[in-house]
């Protein structure tokens, strides 16, 4: 499971986020940084297309989107990329938003549904890194506290 480009998780990462409840919403933050051309394994009929990461980030949006919608996922905001205030210099996103899952559950049905198994190879050909982090929703309010 593991990737150095970060576009897949670990197994301890993977088993740290089963661990969790399952039974409670979760918010998925994403940050994505797409490879220039598309990476498709040698075989694939896309290999030879020359499509651009982002092209092949579209096609996994289209192909994962029903299945994010069966399980009950929504994206719930999106943003574009401007700079970096604090963290790493070198990190520049893509693709940045977060989605909602109304139970870990759910998100462990979406990556498992056979539809989007046949998606996420668009994913791994766009994705030069990525980060996907897990969060408890805990509502928002005019303070930081």
């Amino acid at each position: 499971m593991s990737d150095d480009r970060h576009n897949d998780p670990t197994r301890a990462q993977f088993e740290a986020f089963k661990d969790l409840d399952r039974d409670q919403p979760i918010e998925m933050l994403n940050l994505v940084a797409f490879n220039d051309l598309a990476n498709y394994p040698g075989d694939h009929e896309l290999a030879r297309d020359g499509l651009t990461g982002a092209e092949a980030y579209k096609l996994y949006g289209k192909q994962s989107e029903p299945v994010l919608l069966k399980v009950g996922g929504q994206v719930i905001w999106r943003g574009q990329f401007q700079t970096t205030l604090i963290g790493p210099a070198d990190e520049a996103w893509d693709a940045v938003f977060i989605a909602r899952y109304p139970t870990a559950h759910a998100f462990l049905a979406m990556v498992t549904d056979p539809d989007y198994q046949r998606a996420v190879v668009h994913r791994q050909a766009a994705v030069r890194t990525s980060r996907l982090i897990r969060c408890a929703p805990t509502g928002s309010g005019a303070t930081f506290g």
